[in-house]
């Protein structure tokens, strides 16, 4: 099948175009960075969500990942650009499936506020996408990522008090890989067929953690 993805030049972007590429697929990546991957099957567009998007023909699967973050600009580009992707390439007729990347701090609002604000329209948004495209058959979810060990954290990874603090809220005392949001990804968009309408949490519990006082 034919991908695009957005943000595909690093960490779970890149993780994801890695994914398809590995199980044969076709992959378009979107970036305003230079592209971090070589091969045959991969063709790489540097644009910006914001700006004039290419024309790819007969995307089979559509992923959303490209954003930013506490950079004043978390709105217009996370949620506004992600909208102007997905009306362009995925609510059309031949489209299989639509992911969104969002965030767990969608649900909870333990973020930046305009970040947690954007990924809170992108799963509202997704579920006005997956109502559209269910007539032409397809799918469409968002996978919502707690923390992930990419070098974007890398400020509070490297920092042992921060980190600590950071694992005394994550019950499974862990973070998930770029490799794995990947793997999630895949299966929400290349295997799954009945499940649409949908964010998946995916953050060690993070967010289901209660304590309780007595």
């Amino acid at each position: 099948m034919r991908i695009a993805i957005t943000g595909s030049s690093k960490g779970i972007g890149e993780a994801i175009a890695r994914k398809f590429l590995e199980n044969g697929h076709i992959v378009t990546g979107i970036d305003v960075l230079p592209a971090a991957i070589s091969h045959p099957n991969y063709t790489h567009i540097v644009a910006d969500v914001l700006g004039e998007l290419p024309e790819i023909d007969g995307v089979d699967i559509l992923v959303n990942n490209a954003g930013v973050q506490n950079s004043g600009r978390d709105i217009e580009v996370n949620l506004q650009g992600t909208i102007r992707v997905t009306e362009k390439y995925g609510v059309r007729r031949g489209i299989k499936s639509i992911v969104f990347v969002a965030s767990a701090s969608a649900s909870t609002g333990s973020e930046f506020p305009e970040y947690a604000a954007s990924k809170g329209g992108i799963i509202s948004y997704m579920k006005n996408v997956a109502l559209r495209v269910a007539q032409w058959g397809a799918t469409c979810n968002s996978i919502s990522p707690g923390g992930v060990t990419t070098a974007l954290n890398d400020r509070v990874m490297k920092d042992p008090a921060l980190w600590q603090q950071i694992m005394e809220e994550t019950p499974l005392k862990k973070w998930a890989s770029a490799q794995e949001i990947a793997e999630w990804v895949y299966f929400v968009s290349a295997v799954n067929k009945s499940m649409t309408a949908q964010d998946i949490i995916v953050d060690n519990g993070e967010s289901a953690k209660a304590k309780f006082v007595w």
